[in-house]
């Protein structure tokens, strides 16, 4: 398991967490062991569920157990996913959070289902390469995305989630076509000015969608009435297509501005407060917020902040919150992993094996 670094330091790397591991034998013989917990590798099983897809379960589960019972094993997964003792914490929502987090994972004693995760494609339109970042968001800790790029639209979809939007989810959504100019420093400074200019391109954004939805009805109107199929009209697929071209090229001439001051708006608050002070550009975009159980999500406006290749960052502007994305460089391999075709050609071993 690749686990984030410690909150909020997403500029340290990750950290490397062994859960099971796969003994092959003379004779076809293989033995699965689950290196969860601290009481060293125990009796463990692996079974192939679909293509990409394949499960794990230990077959001693006591072996997780500590002596102190659920109190000790608790200050344990605290001090090493978060690098701290539970005196450390004094906000009491961010206790809760914290307690919700270890209940929800260690009642599946590593018996846990395991789907590969397919990276986007890159293209040099791109505003930066795609790829997965460690990001800041508040008491819930650091948790990994994948920035991938879609036209004019820029995604950052969840890979590991948080009790209020879980994994799988698009936590923010980047409009390229819409680019920011910020105030100089000093009114950066002031919320309502940033709030101001965010709100002024999010009323924008309303009226040309409602403006493409209204040209869609009238042209599918025409469409019905016309007793022979008509040729594309000028809105068409052609045209969209060039529309999408001159976004990118446009996008593409913006990707190394000069650098311009920035810093956040009084009242915003970062967990991380060594963020860089330039940017190199700023889009309008929307960020996902939700209550716990993801109930009553909703897109709400805010600023995707581009400093450097490996580097963005995001204002939740009804928050009032800032989070700090890093760039995941480990390229997910060590010395004894074996390769995705090897590891494949394993696991169908074990389950002839077991069948």
């Amino acid at each position: 398991m690749y686990l984030p670094p410690h909150d909020p330091h997403v500029d340290d790397p990750m950290r490397f967490k062994p859960l099971f591991r796969i003994h092959l034998m003379e004779r076809k013989c293989a033995t699965v062991e689950c290196m969860y917990g601290h009481k060293g590798p125990h009796n463990g099983h692996i079974q192939i569920v679909k293509k990409d897809e394949f499960s794990t379960k230990c077959n001693q589960t006591d072996h997780h157990r500590m002596s102190g019972g659920r109190q000790e094993e608790f200050r344990t997964w605290l001090r090493e996913e978060w690098g701290r003792t539970l005196e450390d914490i004094f906000h009491e929502h961010m206790q809760e959070l914290i307690l919700m987090k270890f209940i929800y994972t260690s009642q599946y004693d590593n018996c846990l289902t395991y789907r590969r995760i397919y990276l986007p494609p890159s293209s040099p339109d791109d505003l930066i390469k795609p790829g997965l970042f460690k990001g800041t968001y508040g008491s819930h800790g650091l948790e990994i995305v994948m920035l991938s790029f879609h036209g004019k639209k820029a995604k950052g979809t969840k890979i590991t989630g948080d009790p209020n939007i879980p994994a799988g989810q698009q936590t923010v959504e980047i409009d390229l076509a819409h680019p920011l100019q910020l105030p100089d420093i000093e009114n950066l400074r002031d919320f309502s000015e940033l709030s101001r200019i965010v709100l002024e391109v999010q009323e924008q954004v309303r009226r040309e969608e409602q403006e493409q939805e209204h040209q869609q009805e009238e042209e599918d109107c025409s469409q019905q009435a016309a007793s022979q199929p008509a040729a594309k009209p000028l809105g068409g697929e052609g045209a969209e297509g060039e529309e999408t071209a001159a976004g990118a090229a446009g996008t593409t001439q913006d990707k190394a501005p000069a650098s311009q001051p920035f810093v956040l708006p009084m009242g915003v608050i970062s967990r991380n407060e060594d963020y860089p002070r330039t940017c190199r550009i700023c889009f309008y975009g929307t960020g996902l917020i939700a209550g716990h159980g993801f109930t009553s999500p909703e897109r709400t406006p805010g600023v995707f902040v581009l400093f450097d290749d490996d580097r963005f960052g995001f204002i939740w502007l009804e928050l009032k919150s800032f989070s700090l994305y890093s760039r995941i460089k480990v390229s997910f391999q060590n010395a004894e992993a074996p390769s995705r075709e090897a590891f494949d050609e394993m696991l169908k071993n074990i389950q002839s094996l077991a069948t």
